[in-house]
């Protein structure tokens, strides 16, 4: 662990975590920065539960679909070029001919969940993504395009612009984009223009039949009448590498700096970094608060305020948050290697950051 200031703040998150840790409810790493300093990084519990390796800060983490924000800079980099525009139809750059995805669907659409297509696993109407690959071996889907299958010919769930809805599948589409005016594969682009420049020097996309060190494997518990009897690998669960909407490997400090570079201009131009951050499509709402994505980010509104920023990342022995608090200044990056892990101690760390 290491502390640069505001030491009680890092004192409580580091006890939180270790605590669920010492349950068995967590295992995962962290790192928390207040203007820009770090208050905390560290890691708990088990990176491998075959092989007992302990998780350490240098271990990567599948992200799941924290890997959007990744598409969505990469996608707005396109518009800043001039080879697409926001209001351009997805149809005009990517070939879907064939498919029922409307000519009416725009880049703007997709980043902000408005297309109205329908989803391959709607997840908030409580469908699970996992499975997906009970019928459909998940290695046979490794490039971009091998997803088109499980959502292109579906019928259109709602007009475009209609409401505003998570979609796994729009990022798939936008990672066909940027792959189309660039000419480069989706993985090749991001580690290039996105992880160089925002100092993510050991971020990727790393193949799950390859050994690659330092690399987090997912488990999840199971359980007979509330009690963990064993754990089960999620290799089974989602496509073997990552792709535009989900898979990414980092550190929580990668995340970080991710986000920090974004804020400071450093992989957008002023108007784009901006509307990157800038509510764009009310998702939901209540009596306290209005639930807004931006382009990638998702901006919790009270009383006219952005509160929080967030982008969250759950899959079979995945899950993760990252999280940004303006008024404080303070950005959380949180990692975890089962599906639950994260959630309760981002819930009470949230907390924290918003009141501490």
């Amino acid at each position: 662990m290491t502390t640069a200031t505001g030491p009680d703040l890092a004192g409580v998150v580091d006890d939180v975590l270790r605590r669920a840790a010492r349950d068995n409810h967590f295992s995962g790493a962290v790192c928390l920065t207040a203007r820009g300093r770090v208050l905390l990084e560290a890691a708990y519990g088990l990176a491998s539960r075959r092989w007992s390796v302990p998780v350490t800060t240098a271990t990567r983490f599948d992200t799941a679909s924290i890997t959007k924000l990744f598409t969505a800079v990469a996608t707005l980099q396109q518009v800043e070029a001039g080879r697409l525009d926001l209001t351009t139809p997805i149809t005009d750059v990517v070939d879907l001919e064939g498919t029922t995805i409307s000519p009416q669907v725009t880049v703007r659409h997709l980043l902000t969940h408005t297309s109205g297509i329908t989803d391959d696993a709607d997840e908030e109407a409580g469908e699970s993504y996992e499975d997906l690959w009970l019928t459909r071996p998940c290695y046979t889907v490794t490039e971009t395009r091998d997803f088109l299958p499980q959502f292109g010919y579906l019928p259109p769930r709602v007009a475009p612009g209609t409401d505003c809805r998570y979609c796994n599948v729009g990022y798939i589409l936008l990672g066909l984009a940027v792959e189309a005016v660039t000419g480069r594969t989706y993985r090749d682009y991001v580690r290039e223009h996105v992880f160089a420049p925002a100092g993510m020097d050991t971020a990727g996309f790393f193949h799950a039949r390859e050994a690659v060190p330092d690399v987090a494997e997912g488990w999840d518990p199971v359980t007979e009448d509330g009690t963990v009897i064993g754990w089960r690998s999620n290799i089974y669960s989602f496509p073997p590498v990552g792709s535009p909407d989900a898979g990414a490997h980092v550190r929580p400090r990668d995340l970080v700096a991710f986000l920090d570079a974004v804020r400071a201009g450093r992989l957008l131009g002023p108007e784009l970094t901006a509307a990157f951050c800038t509510p764009q499509a009310l998702h939901d709402a209540d009596a306290e608060r209005e639930v807004h994505y931006c382009f990638g980010l998702e901006a919790v509104v009270v009383d006219g305020e952005v509160r929080t920023l967030s982008k969250e990342g759950v899959n079979a022995g995945v899950s993760g948050l990252l999280l940004h608090v303006p008024a404080q200044d303070r950005t959380l990056a949180l990692l975890a290697n089962s599906e639950g892990g994260a959630w309760a101690p981002a819930s009470a760390i949230r907390e924290l950051l918003l009141t501490g």
